[in-house]
């Protein structure tokens, strides 16, 4: 029997939270895992993505409140369904800005300018951008790119090229994948997004193509890449690349047979074969970058 959860942890959203793994990536491909005050910065800068994550899904949920009411799903939210009122939101909303500007001047200058730039563009996304075909995407794909750069260049490691391209990539490629699933849905008669009259079937087909073709790419680059080899001292990270293209073919699958892709993290953490698959990834990481 699950427990009923407060409406204003719904509100918070923290299944959400798992999106701020990115920040991890300079740690852990930035050979600073034995670093206690990189690992120390780093928690800080999960901390401030993960509150300021909360405060952008309080104010989207409030401008959205009445288009939340039509949908079958979205009506159940806390503000929707009038469980959470406008001014307790708002306090909410503000009590999760301050702790997240507080965590990411704690972590460092850099990681505060990424945690404001990234509510800024959520902030401007939730009042117009998220009309706009292909730039609501690209503001998507920017939440988790200023994550990995949180975590490389923010907290004092040198982001690499090839990894931050193929972090663009993926966003990319799940970005365009939710916005796949959520076409399937209007196309059923589901009230969902203005913007999705500007995509079609086959376009976002074409873009799918073009960013797992880019994720795959760029990350077996980035595993070949002299600097990736000098700095782990092992060209072994190739291995790990069969992982990535079995994830993506897995989640295309899903996308295109299970009718899944609406919700990327819920999509990821329930799929068996993908968590197994992510799992064995990260053992073979471990492996490699271990020296063994």
């Amino acid at each position: 029997m699950k427990l009923p959860i407060p409406p204003a942890i719904r509100l918070l959203r923290p299944q959400q939270w798992i999106k701020n793994g990115f920040v991890c990536l300079g740690v852990l491909f930035g050979g600073h895992l034995g670093d206690p005050t990189a690992l120390r910065a780093m928690l800080l800068a999960i901390a401030a993505f993960s509150l300021m994550g909360s405060t952008v899904y309080v104010v989207n949920d409030y401008l959205d409140r009445d288009a939340d009411r039509a949908h079958p799903r979205k009506r159940h939210r806390p503000i929707a369904s009038g469980q959470i009122s406008a001014a307790q939101a708002a306090l909410i909303a503000l009590a999760c800005f301050a702790l997240a500007v507080t965590a990411a001047i704690a972590a460092s200058p850099r990681v505060l300018l990424f945690v404001l730039i990234y509510f800024t563009i959520n902030l401007s996304y939730s009042l117009k951008l998220k009309h706009l075909a292909v730039v609501d995407v690209f503001c998507i794909a920017s939440g988790f790119m200023l994550r990995i750069l949180a975590g490389t260049a923010g907290i004092g490691i040198p982001p690499s090229g090839w990894l931050l391209l193929t972090g663009m990539f993926v966003t990319l490629f799940l970005g365009f994948s939710k916005r796949r699933a959520e076409w399937v849905d209007a196309a059923g008669g589901t009230k969902t997004r203005r913007v999705l009259a500007d995509y079609s079937a086959p376009l976002l087909d074409s873009f799918l193509a073009i960013t797992a073709t880019g994720t795959a790419l760029c990350y077996g680059l980035y595993t070949l890449d002299p600097q990736t080899v000098a700095l782990h001292g092992t060209s072994r990270l190739v291995y790990t690349t069969p992982f990535v293209l079995f994830g993506l073919f897995r989640y295309l699958f899903n996308l295109h047979q299970q009718n899944k892709g609406e919700n990327p993290s819920s999509d990821v953490f329930t799929d068996p074969q993908i968590i197994l698959c992510g799992l064995a990834y990260v053992a073979t990481v471990g492996y490699v970058l271990s020296g063994l």
